[in-house]
């Protein structure tokens, strides 16, 4: 997803090349043909073993290619490196828990970051990480987040309106997004309190994975609540208390038609899920205390008061609280995260120009 924008601008800038799209997860293959069809050809990552990667190169001969965040494949890189494809490695983000377990290996580590052509850092404190494991300073670059430039659908907002119809417009509404496993505990206890002040409250529960969805929602019934789900969202009535949302690729929508956004992923160390994507639709947003593999996005949405961090069940009942009865300034902390996710736009087309200046030397060389 958030690839997604740069995929677009690389396609536009050089039509005449093929991109391949490759992911290691059934959601991953899901999520590429919903976002591109078939317009783009993709496939599984080989196994990080030489012969699986010297025949995947082989069946693809590319000029180069674009790894995500912190996907470090040893054999793959050096595999690259013999046969002069360049790698860069785009969005590239190393946390202080990831630089200390490669320290635990510095050789290797220091290999693989050394065959790495180019780096693009969504920060300083990420493109410092990464030259203190060795990456050589000139080929570490900061381009911030691709995070702040996704793409939202035209019609998202009208398409969200016609949602928030269907779940009767007056009602409120809270979604939690990505949720974890151990999590929808916390939220069920939270709502115990909830409920109880707004009983007219509708919640939104959207697991991260789905071979989770049947589980959620027999958990949500266990606790005495009335749950619908998005698949038989016809049926939806107003003794409803929950709906869980158990279609891939509708999270988006949803998060559009709330009024407040929790974002999962958080309440538990899993690390955190994307926090920015209902900050860009004006959400006031909710979540959990361990959000480290978006830490520094964490630290500017809750530092300018676009979103509350809570810590339990406690915590999380209390701030869905006061903005539950406020919808004034639910509105202004949704601006302001409106505004930062704005400010902080333009690593798609840093991106784009480390792709172009690779894409020159490679044509030079070769």
């Amino acid at each position: 997803m958030a690839a997604a924008p740069m995929i677009k601008a690389i396609r536009e800038r050089f039509p005449h090349l093929d991109l391949v799209i490759s992911n290691t997860t059934l959601t991953g293959s899901e999520t590429v043909y919903r976002l591109f069809g078939d317009e783009i050809r993709q496939v599984y990552f080989p196994y990080d073993l030489p012969f699986c990667v010297n025949r995947f190169l082989d069946e693809f001969d590319p000029r180069m290619l674009l790894l995500l965040e912190t996907e470090l494949w040893p054999n793959t890189l050096s595999v690259c490196a013999g046969r002069r494809v360049p790698v860069l490695l785009v969005n590239g983000r190393l946390s202080e828990v990831s630089l200390r377990s490669y320290k635990r290996v510095s050789s290797l580590s220091l290999e693989m970051v050394k065959e790495l052509t180019c780096v693009a850092a969504q920060s300083d404190a990420h493109a410092r990480r990464f030259i203190e494991l060795g990456a050589e300073p000139e080929k570490v670059h900061v381009t911030g987040s691709l995070k702040f430039d996704f793409e939202l659908p035209p019609s998202l907002y009208e398409q969200a309106a016609v949602l928030r119809r269907s779940l009767d417009v007056n009602r409120p509404v809270l979604m939690f997004g990505s949720t974890r496993e151990g999590e929808e505990n916390i939220i069920l206890e939270s709502l115990q309190r909830l409920y109880s002040e707004f009983p007219d409250l509708l919640v939104v529960i959207a697991p991260r994975h789905p071979e989770r969805f049947d589980a959620v929602a027999a958990m949500c019934r266990q606790a005495g609540l009335n749950v619908a789900r998005h698949s038989n969202i016809q049926h939806f009535s107003a003794q409803d208390n929950v709906l869980i949302v158990d279609r891939m690729g509708e999270l988006t929508r949803y998060y559009a038609a709330c009024d407040i956004a929790f974002v999962g992923g958080s309440l538990l160390p899993y690390g955190g899920h994307n926090i920015l994507e209902p900050a860009a639709l004006g959400k006031p947003v909710l979540s959990g205390c361990h959000t480290f593999n978006f830490a520094e996005t964490a630290e500017l949405l809750a530092g300018n008061g676009a979103m509350v961090e809570v810590g339990n069940a406690d915590d999380l009942a209390d701030a869905a609280e006061r903005w539950l009865l406020d919808s004034n300034e639910r509105d202004r902390v949704g601006r302001i995260g409106q505004e930062l996710v704005r400010q902080h736009g333009g690593a798609t087309q840093k991106t784009l120009e480390l792709v172009v200046d690779l894409m020159v030397e490679t044509e030079v060389t070769m």
